[in-house]
């Protein structure tokens, strides 16, 4: 097997400030878009890097990895999640900055379950109950306690979000999207009264976690670069979205969390209750955080079809989002109305 780029440098820090010798490159891992994942080889075990793609790299790129750690560090005994090995800002090692975690024996499930699991609305039940316990737990984590009382800033988070998606859409539109702006609007106009504050994981779905390659059941939550402290029911409302059968046929970003659309699945509406009762918040409003997690999700992912637009990127997902787009803001129009 030829050898990495990175396996001296990395063999030689681990080494050193791990104390696992001998670790080398095994390959890639799938997921983690934002971010490069590797699994690593060591003489003690498997390790996993997570670091800024090269293409990416900027005087802030690692950010994303920093406040990665920072989180990681903070919940553990409190959430499933992988264990902080070591943090490296030192460019002089690879080059970028990187983050080690403990290896988490698991799966990620995007469109199909693993084969060792029954092909059942039992399996994929399983994994919503387990999913949506844990973002309680994430919900519930004493965050000032734990050292993330500074770690985000939850005054006006709703509003802040809004405007910043709205602001960035109207810079450079590259097409008619009357609806960006409407819902904008109506989400802007029906503000909920200030709610619960609590550690946000961000980016909350199914392919974001790992499940037990062998039973059904949460292994661990990944990806925790966009984590912050803000209202836990953006996070609901988030990974609501993309739960259950959909109206719109095909829905937007069909294949995240598609498992779950067949029949016998748990709904939306029970598995916010599940939440509800674990968490003791509100679910009153519940209608405007879906709408508002469709709308925020179209809002963003604009820009990548923008850039495709220009010439800039040419990908299928790129491609993909002439269609998803617009079909998020039709579904985040029905969320607005209660038609979820």
């Amino acid at each position: 097997m030829s050898e990495h780029p990175f396996d001296k440098p990395l063999a030689a820090w681990i080494a050193a400030e791990v104390g696992m010798p001998g670790a080398r490159v095994a390959r890639a891992l799938s997921g983690g878009n934002a971010n490069l994942t590797l699994l690593l080889e060591t003489e003690s075990g498997p390790l996993v890097l997570r670091t800024p793609p090269e293409n990416t790299i900027s005087a802030t790129a690692h950010r994303g990895i920093e406040r990665e750690a920072t989180v990681l560090r903070a919940i553990q005994g409190h959430v499933k999640a992988p264990k902080v090995m070591g943090w490296c800002e030192d460019p002089a090692v690879i080059g970028r900055p990187f983050l080690l975690v403990s290896h988490v024996n698991g799966v990620a499930i995007t469109d199909i379950l693993p084969p060792a699991y029954p092909d059942s609305a039992a399996s994929v039940n399983r994994l919503g109950e387990d999913l949506v316990d844990e973002l309680a737990a994430i919900h519930r984590a004493p965050w000032r306690d734990i050292g993330l009382e500074k770690f985000g800033n939850p005054d006006n988070f709703l509003h802040r979000q809004i405007t910043r998606w709205q602001a960035v859409r109207a810079e450079a539109p590259v097409r008619e999207l009357p609806l960006l702006q409407e819902l904008a609007e109506w989400l802007l106009a029906n503000l909920p009264a200030d709610g619960p504050v609590g550690l946000v994981h961000g980016d909350y779905h199914l392919d974001n976690t790992l499940s037990h390659p062998d039973r059904p059941g949460l292994a661990a939550v990944i990806d925790w670069e966009l984590a912050t402290i803000g209202d836990p029911l953006a996070d609901l409302g988030l990974f609501l979205m993309f739960w259950g059968p959909r109206d719109l046929d095909p829905p937007g970003f069909q294949h995240i969390q598609a498992v779950s659309r067949r029949a016998g699945i748990t709904s939306r509406r029970a598995l916010a209750g599940r939440w509800g009762a674990a968490t003791g918040y509100s679910l009153a409003n519940l209608d405007y955080y879906l709408c508002f997690a469709f709308w925020r999700l179209a809002a963003i992912v604009e820009g990548a079809y923008a850039l495709y637009r220009q010439g800039k990127v040419d990908s299928a997902y790129a491609r993909g989002l002439e269609y998803d787009v617009p079909a998020l803001l039709a579904e985040a129009e029905a969320a607005a109305k209660g038609r979820w």
